[in-house]
């Protein structure tokens, strides 16, 4: 260590030391033993265990996440330059993972996967959308919102403005308030509209990122809209929980010979149907506003045998490994019901976007589903989020999208 610390110290248990020597970012409050020094909530502190520095992270008393390490160098210097190297390094990293025609629609920065923790930064054309959940980050944003402007610009990509959408309830366990709005500094422009329209997989798509869903819009399920593309065409498929229509709107491109949509959200069907309007689509496609486990239950009651391609994304049944068990048997609820629906030879589309339900139990799911509805799987493929919701092994939160196809044999 060369350089004079600056900082409060955090001692931490054994038990904290194993998991940030194995790479993991968070420090809860339970793990420090002792706090040398009077840090206040935001600001920098280092860690220790025992004599051995960890690393130096953002320390947080409101938040059970007490710390959040961004640096596991002694020597870094945490200005401008410092954050200026995070934000490029995440840049680049999209624009050599995403094709050139995707670079303009995907994540820019996955909070922990990119070293900065609480911050996600979706672009959307030319409108950058950002969601913050880190007291420390909110304290550096217009550092780093800065570093993203000039970044983008070297590039010569074209950003006219960026939107912050911080209106979700978690902001309040870190002691932040909950707004949402266009953020302003000196040389970044605010536009008229927050709505744009984006291309993904050759459809395209208006996005709202001051209503839409999260940030405006799912990316990562980019690449796995354009697998089910792949194997709809001549398929009658039904698309469950479809949201803005996007699996179903790819699956029409794609060739289906008809596409029915589903959703329990009255506004989220008009959307779906405005969508398919914009693309061409609509002839081949049809609407329907309703709960989706009461649709399955009715259709299978009915010994329904009119689809042969389902396609399963529901929302995320569980946020908590307290209510994991329960959400098990919605997945395996939807899914049993859908096999079901299916003649020999169908074929299944089916998703799990929960870190807490993990690939092994939903496989779990899916095999129990299967030999409830006395059939076989056979797997076309296992994929996860898209390349820009990176995946860092050492902190599993950040593995949380289970994607699978399969024929129903």
């Amino acid at each position: 260590m060369k350089q004079k610390r600056q900082y409060a110290k955090i001692m931490i248990s054994p038990k904290a030391e194993r998991s940030v020597r194995n790479g993991h970012p968070w420090i809860y409050g339970e793990e420090i033993l002792n706090i040398d020094g009077a840090p206040q909530n935001g600001q920098l502190v280092d860690v220790f265990a025992g004599k051995a520095f960890m690393g130096t992270g953002f320390y947080n008393s409101a938040s059970k996440i007490t710390v959040r390490i961004i640096s596991r160098n002694a020597n870094d210097v945490f200005d401008a330059r410092f954050w200026r190297r995070r934000v490029e390094y995440a840049v680049r990293y999209r624009k050599t993972v995403m094709p050139s025609t995707d670079f303009t629609c995907c994540r820019l920065i996955h909070g922990e996967a990119d070293q900065m923790p609480g911050l996600t930064v979706d672009r959307y054309g030319s409108i950058l959308s950002v969601q913050i959940t880190c007291l420390g980050m909110e304290l550096v944003k217009d550092t780093v919102y800065r570093a993203l402007w000039d970044v983008l610009a070297e590039m010569g990509e074209i950003i006219t403005g960026i939107y912050e959408r911080n209106d979700i309830a978690i902001r309040t366990k870190e002691g932040l308030q909950e707004y949402k709005g266009w953020y302003q500094l000196d040389g970044i422009p605010t536009p008229e509209s927050p709505v744009t329209e984006i291309c993904e997989n050759g459809i395209r798509y208006m996005v709202d990122v001051e209503n839409g869903q999260k940030t405006g819009f799912f990316l990562d399920q980019k690449y796995n809209r354009a697998a089910v593309a792949r194997i709809a065409k001549g398929k009658k498929v039904l698309d469950c929980f479809t949201h803005t229509g996007s699996f179903g709107l790819n699956a029409a491109l794609g060739g289906a010979e008809h596409v029915t949509c589903v959703d329990i959200s009255q506004s989220a069907i008009d959307i779906a149907k405005a969508n398919a309007i914009r693309n061409g689509l609509d002839e081949k496609m049809d609407f329907l506003c309703e709960d989706v486990f009461d649709l399955l239950t009715k259709l299978a009651n009915q010994k329904c045998q009119e689809y042969d391609f389902i396609i399963l994304d529901p929302p995320a049944f569980t946020k908590s490994r307290q209510t994991v068990q329960a959400a098990a048997r919605g997945y395996k609820e939807i899914n049993l019901k859908a096999m079901k629906l299916l003649p020999r030879g169908g074929y299944l589309a089916t998703c799990s976007c929960s870190h807490f339900m993990t690939d092994v139990l939903f496989r779990k799911v899916l095999a129990s589903a299967a030999q409830d509805a006395t059939v076989s799987l056979r797997q076309i493929e296992a994929r996860q989020q898209a390349p820009d919701h990176p995946i860092l092994w050492n902190v599993p939160e950040t593995e949380y999208l289970k994607f699978y196809i399969f024929q129903v044999v």
